[in-house]
């Protein structure tokens, strides 16, 4: 006879969760599909499982060089159907969750190799190469068959069929995945609740968490984090990878930010800012994965995002034209001041910042008017500066764009300024997604570059209409961050797109040294990049390692990440035509560091600037200058200062600079 116990009873009911468990977790095969990156590192693998009889869900895994980089995660959208018969005006009241039992009808395939030029940007030649994937699945939002009488006589069937595609793309760069609604005959509309799009990461992951967009950095293991974190989202894999998670192509839906499942560990969810309420035909943005081997590739893979959004759609784009910016004072002194220190420096824009118009913050305040108290003629301003080929940006607070627009562009025109500074942005919520985007293609219209400010950050829009020229989205030198947020951004917040990082150089809060500040200039992409922000023009007082801001450009002809360790050091090296520069820094922590020259010009021999800290020298500053030849076979050795820094221009040497300057010293730097 069975002796049957507690003992055995526990395992007789484990062995039944355990079979049932394999049962109902059953790969689906007939939807089993995947798609490989055009160099084959990426791989992302998609099915549905059975979870249990007539419940199936969709899953995939994403591999890199054959490692794993997402493990088994969630896909699928949150919907909440209010359907609409749109000839009949009949509301179909069942509520139905999108999350599970979609139909797999099959697969259709697409590849494209091209290359485009853009306006502007980090090279002068992107390739957009991807392989294409769409999984076609369809369900019913309503089970009863037969037809219903509608208006007039007219009948419908209840039993409508509602279909969603999945669009993979896999690029040499990363994979990116996103939901298609087609357009039905009945007018489907879409109340979207959320997303169940998932990210589960091997065990150890490390996250670079940033809980908003203006925040600290903190490294973090996927685990009891205090709130959602910000995209991008960059993580460090035991095997060695190094990761990001982040969007494309937000114009016109909610935000994204990740959050821990409370469900399943080392998990990441999708977290929109709100419910969005769309209409079919409807595609929404797309999520992005990247991964490189060393961290510093992924900022070379960042014109991903780019690809990632439609081709430019302004015809005529002559007057939208990058440079470096100075901020004035709001007096017409400071600004014809400022106008003439653009020109001597070889700026090429003057900004008038908050409070020209008046009170920022006031919905009385008007905007197409010079506040009263203030003695500032702005015409007087932008007309001198336009005799001396020096554009005006003004700073116009969203309060007065969100009821003013209309008005201001066209008179903003007719005053001949170049930009508008949007600021106070509200983000996040598909409404104010949606108005952002609509107000930057109007400026479009009136020949106004833009620059939007606070927590607003890129998804690749700059393609589309590239009077989009920069954005924050950034703790950049408004707060004053140490050198070791510095060495975070390059990995985390650039991937996204240009940065206004507002670089500071005389201003005693800066917590680094000033040659960081100088590398900055290299290290960081902005087409309009804000220099000398919280400075005046009398605060130059001749100090001759200026010289490299005058001559650093805000546009690239090519760009590549030398080394660099996320949070620890980077150098970043930018072509302009046969021009380079190079700017290294490093954390809080001093450290030595060598920058290989083999990027440069075969048989080539250039004149090297470098600047670097150097404690002995006689001035407020403490920037040295040395010029050395050197060529594609040397190598530039020193040691970088706690939170310190090094900039280099590289420029073809002629038979004068061989006679002026010494061969680059072995073992010097």
């Amino acid at each position: 006879m069975l002796k049957f116990n507690l003992k055995t009873f526990a395992i007789i009911i484990l062995f039944i969760g355990v079979v049932f468990e394999g049962k109902s977790q059953t790969v689906l095969e007939a939807t089993r599909t995947s798609i490989s990156s055009p160099n084959g590192d990426f791989k992302m693998e998609v099915y549905q499982k059975e979870l249990s009889p007539g419940k199936k869900q969709l899953y995939y895994v994403v591999h890199f060089k054959g490692k794993p980089i997402i493990l088994e995660s969630e896909l699928g959208m949150l919907i909440e159907n209010q359907l609409f018969e749109s000839a009949l005006d009949i509301p179909n009241d069942t509520a139905d969750l999108w999350s599970e039992n979609l139909d797999f009808m099959g697969v259709s395939n697409d590849q494209v190799d091209e290359e485009w030029k853009p306006l502007y940007g980090e090279r002068n030649l992107i390739r957009n190469r991807y392989k294409e994937l769409t999984l076609h699945f369809q369900k019913y939002g309503d089970p009863k068959d037969g037809l219903e009488e509608g208006h007039s006589g007219t009948f419908y069937d209840k039993r409508q069929q509602y279909r969603m595609n999945l669009v993979i793309r896999a690029y040499n760069e990363g994979i990116a995945f996103s939901y298609h609604f087609p357009e039905t005959s009945n007018g489907l509309f879409l109340h979207i609740t959320g997303e169940q799009t998932s990210f589960t990461l091997p065990g150890e992951t490390m996250a670079y968490y940033e809980r908003w967009a203006q925040g600290p950095y903190e490294l973090r293991p996927l685990r009891d984090w205090p709130d959602e974190s910000e995209r991008p989202l960059t993580l460090t894999l035991e095997n060695g990878l190094t990761v990001s998670l982040t969007e494309a192509r937000l114009v016109d839906f909610a935000r994204t930010k990740f959050r821990l499942s409370n469900s399943k560990a080392n998990t990441l969810e999708t977290s929109l800012y709100n419910k969005v309420d769309v209409i079919s035909p409807y595609t929404t943005p797309w999520r992005v994965i990247m991964a490189a081997d060393e961290p510093g590739k992924l900022l070379e893979n960042n014109d991903l995002i780019l690809n990632l959004n439609p081709e430019n759609q302004i015809a005529n784009t002559s007057w939208i034209k990058p440079g470096k910016v100075f901020r004035s004072d709001l007096t017409t002194e400071a600004a014809i001041k400022a106008v003439d220190f653009a020109v001597e420096r070889n700026l090429q824009y003057v900004h008038l910042d908050a409070g020209w118009y008046g009170p920022e913050v006031k919905m009385s305040t008007d905007a197409s008017t010079i506040d009263p108290d203030r003695d500032l003629d702005l015409q007087e301003v932008i007309n001198y500066g336009a005799a001396k080929d020096i554009g005006i940006f003004v700073y116009v607070n969203q309060r007065p764009l969100s009821w003013q627009l209309d008005e201001l562009l066209p008179l903003y025109q007719s005053w001949g300024l170049k930009g508008i500074k949007f600021g106070f942005v509200q983000v996040g919520s598909d409404k104010w997604t949606s108005w952002m985007h609509e107000a930057i293609r109007k400026a479009a219209d009136h020949q106004l570059m833009v620059n939007v400010h606070d927590e607003y950050r890129p998804t690749g829009y700059s393609r589309t209409y590239p009077n989009l020229m920069t954005q924050e989205g950034i703790r950049g030198n408004e707060e004053m961050p140490d050198a070791t947020h510095n060495t975070i951004l390059p990995f985390t917040r650039y991937l996204a797109g240009a940065g206004d990082y507002t670089i500071c150089y005389y201003n005693d809060r800066i917590k680094t040294t000033h040659a960081h500040q100088l590398a900055l200039s290299v290290v960081y992409y902005s087409p309009l990049q804000y220099m000398y922000w919280y400075d005046k023009p009398h605060l130059y007082q001749g100090e001759k390692e200026i010289e490299f801001f005058d001559k650093v450009k805000t546009v690239w002809d090519d760009t590549k990440v030398i080394n660099g360790e996320i949070g620890e050091y980077i150098s970043v090296a930018r072509r302009s035509g046969e021009d380079w520069f190079v700017g290294s820094i490093t954390n809080n922590d001093g450290r030595r560091l060598s920058v290989p020259l083999d990027f440069l010009e075969e048989g080539q021999l250039y004149v090297a600037h470098i600047y670097e800290d150097d404690e002995k020298v006689q001035s407020r500053t403490q920037v040295n200058i040395h010029r050395y030849v050197v060529d594609k076979n040397d190598v530039l050795k020193f040691a970088l200062k706690a939170s310190g820094g090094a900039a280099f221009h590289l420029e073809p040497a002629n038979e004068a600079d061989m006679k002026q300057y010494k061969r680059l010293p072995k073992g010097r730097f």
